[in-house]
């Protein structure tokens, strides 16, 4: 009886510290790693006898989705080659772990080598990695520059480059060799990505470069760029030998002192290939010791097109090395020998060509496509944040674009993804984190390869986003490939209700995209996130509105531009009881979302942006009714699926009910936590002086009405 009331008093006092909202916990110190406290203890003067296992995994092939990635590991390092977007997610399905990953490999300079690094290298400073070196061509310094444009200062990690004109690198497993290769250029040929005012496809060359595009290349044409699209870098990786195995046996049989103090130097010195000498004997190596396993060598080399291919080929140092084929037969042969192998390939060939087609169905639109429904990282189940709105057969939008969303497309649509790129009008970027952004450049890139194919002219992208995105991509531009061309740049603050246009140009673009898109209206709003987070409302011709929260806390300025919304796609990030953690990041709470849904007298509220914690299935709140539904990766909702979509609760607890059980008892445990922590500190006469204080929300920030308004009639 006791012992049920106590966990009463707990739970009451549980409750009591979540509303009032105690004082933020100051979180400890995270410990060092324990590879690096191994390292530490081993001393500087440890030298290894060569690594036991070794073995390399192709975490990425170099499909159209995702680039070609290599993983290395050792029980002493873990390397990575190539960081493409996408990598990270698939380490993760793979279960590849990323926190000993302290040395990045970078062929060459291109979004699908390294359109993954900023995500990794903020999960490898969220673990508490100390230090990681990254290898590459000489732009490698100033992209880590611009991926600060809106990481901010990475703090805790140090992030060194290892130039390509450096000496080996050598660690506890093997030495690195850096290798420059240039391709053949034709004399007095100029590379194209050298000539910044080369005009895209479907560009006359008289039309001239609008004020837009002016405006984002500021200074391309007048300084020299510190991209060379000539060159890769190939790494040629030489295990150190393996010492032999001491035969402790044939020792004893020798006489030798095993057992003794006096055994260690004449193993050291059998393993080092010396002969010893005891008590008048001389003892070879070979006697009382294995052969040393020679180390193998092998090459990462990338060849991006046939100007590579006689440079590496005639390339003097990689003749001297093995190149290790990763493809070798007997891994095709063995696939081929499993029972029914070809045959099930065939049939399901055949299956997915004779399938039924979908009937076409013109009151489907708009329709929205669920591309990334999860927080901070990408995941096995759910990537970060992207939907695609399909307004009409021939007209879309995106409404973020996290890392891997090419892929998501790739995977949702298959081959008709060109028709679909082609059928995109704009982009809409929140704010800029990386979860939100860091796949725009992959879009606009895939974009001008598939409308070519389509036989299209490839003109600038609208991309609706706060100004800070331009420094992103003039870095990207300068350092890497160019990319300006692509974009056409509509400041998010310049949609403000009331705001003012700065430009006749932003004016015609604005108008343009309304027109394209067949919108009355393209209105946002700051919301309570980080610095320029912004949220969206569009307005159809036709009368529907659909709202995107962004990532925020709960925002009377959203509620206030979105109300009578027909769809609200709201970010849920935590679950109830969170609150707390939920303002100390500024997201918002399952509750919270839906109580925005309902002062905004939205017709329908789907929850997206969950944090990977609850990656099957979100905890539901008491709040869940016939107006709200949860978004999964690749769900395609339509107006009329809102009766549907809410009927799925009941069975998608009944699917999940072992994590929900799972979840449940850990929020259970979370409150009888905080309880305990509330009454010893009651005991002890309150917080100390030196608490820290909980973080502010941020304040909600008036729209204040400007000049002038720009929107459709």
């Amino acid at each position: 009886m006791w012992a049920f009331r106590s966990v009463l008093l707990l739970r009451s006092a549980a409750g009591r510290a979540m509303s009032q909202g105690p004082a933020r916990r100051q979180r400890p110190p995270k410990d060092p790693l324990r590879h690096l406290r191994t390292r530490e203890k081993r001393g500087a003067a440890w030298e290894p006898g060569g690594p036991n296992t070794v073995y390399l995994q192709v975490v990425a092939a170099g499909g159209r989705d995702v680039g070609a990635a290599l993983y290395v590991f050792s029980e002493y390092n873990r390397y990575l080659f190539n960081c493409g977007e996408g990598v990270q997610r698939l380490m993760q399905e793979h279960k590849l772990k990323v926190a000993r990953l302290d040395n990045i490999f970078l062929t060459r300079m291109h979004w699908c080598n390294v359109g993954g690094l900023c995500g990794m290298i903020l999960t490898l400073k969220e673990t508490g990695l100390p230090k990681c070196v990254l290898s590459g061509p000489p732009q490698l310094e100033k992209y880590l520059e611009a991926i600060k444009t809106f990481s901010g200062p990475l703090k805790g990690i140090d992030l060194a480059v290892r130039p390509h004109s450096a000496p080996e690198y050598k660690d506890e497993t093997m030495t690195v060799f850096q290798i420059p290769i240039y391709s053949e250029q034709k004399r007095g040929e100029r590379h194209p990505s050298q000539s910044p005012e080369r005009l895209s496809p479907g560009q006359s060359s008289d039309s001239g470069s609008t004020e837009n595009e002016q405006h984002l290349a500021d200074g391309v044409g007048q300084r020299k760029r510190g991209r060379d699209p000539s060159l890769v870098v190939a790494f040629v990786c030489k295990l150190h030998v393996k010492k032999g195995n001491f035969l402790v046996l044939k020792a004893k049989e020798l006489g030798l002192p095993v057992g003794t103090a006096a055994i260690a130097p004449i193993i050291a010195a059998v393993k080092d290939g010396r002969s010893v000498t005891y008590e008048g004997r001389e003892i070879l190596p070979e006697e009382i010791c294995t052969p040393p396993d020679p180390g193998l060598a092998f090459v990462v080399v990338e060849c991006p097109d046939e100007g590579f291919i006689r440079p590496v080929c005639e390339n003097a140092t990689l003749k001297r090395d093995a190149v290790i084929n990763c493809n070798p037969e007997e891994f095709i042969a063995e696939a081929l020998e499993l029972p029914n192998f070809q045959e099930s390939v065939q049939e399901y060939r055949k299956a997915v060509r004779d399938g039924p087609t979908p009937a076409e169905n013109g009151s489907q639109y708009p329709e929205i496509i669920f591309l990334g429904t999860g927080s901070a990282i990408p995941m096995k189940i759910r990537n970060v944040s992207a939907t695609l709105v399909n307004i009409s057969p021939d007209r879309s939008l995106l409404l973020d674009c996290g890392e891997g969303t090419f892929g998501q497309l790739c995977r949702h649509y298959g081959d008709e993804v060109d028709r679909v790129l082609g059928t995109l009008a704009a982009v809409f970027v929140s704010h800029l984190h990386a979860d939100h952004h860091t796949g725009l450049l992959n879009i606009l890139l895939q974009r001008e390869r598939a409308l070519a194919s389509l036989g299209r002219p490839c003109h600038p992208l609208p991309v609706v986003a706060p100004t800070q995105l331009r420094a992103w991509l003039q870095q990207y531009h300068h350092q890497c490939q160019r990319i300006l061309h692509h974009v056409s740049l509509i400041p998010a603050k310049c949609l403000q209700k009331g705001a003012e246009v700065p430009s006749p140009e932003v004016e015609r673009l604005i108008g343009s995209l309304l027109e394209a898109c067949d919108l009355g209206e393209f209105q946002t709003c700051l919301v309570r996130h980080c610095k320029h987070a912004f949220g969206c409302a569009l307005v159809h011709a036709s009368g529907w509105k659909l709202v995107y929260s962004g990532d925020t806390m709960p925002c009377e300025a959203l509620v206030q531009m979105g109300k009578d919304a027909t769809l609200l796609i709201h970010e849920a990030t935590l679950e109830d009881g969170l609150e707390e953690e939920a303002v100390e990041k500024t997201h918002s709470t399952t509750s919270q979302a839906i109580g925005v849904g309902v002062r905004m007298n939205a017709g329908f509220t789907m929850l997206t942006h969950f944090s990977q914690r609850y990656a099957k299935v979100p905890l539901f709140s008491p709040g869940f009714n016939e107006k709200v539904g949860i978004a999964f990766d690749h769900m395609k909702v339509c107006f009329g699926d809102s009766a549907t979509v809410s009927k799925l609760i009941a069975p998608l607890q009944a699917l999940f009910a072992g994590d929900i059980e799972e979840m449940e008892g850990r929020r259970e445990k979370r409150g009888v936590r905080l309880a305990r922590a509330a009454l010893l500190s009651g005991e002890a006469g309150g917080p100390e002086d030196g608490a820290p204080q909980q973080k502010r929300a941020l304040p909600e920030q008036p729209q204040s009405p400007q000049s002038k308004k720009v929107r459709a009639q």
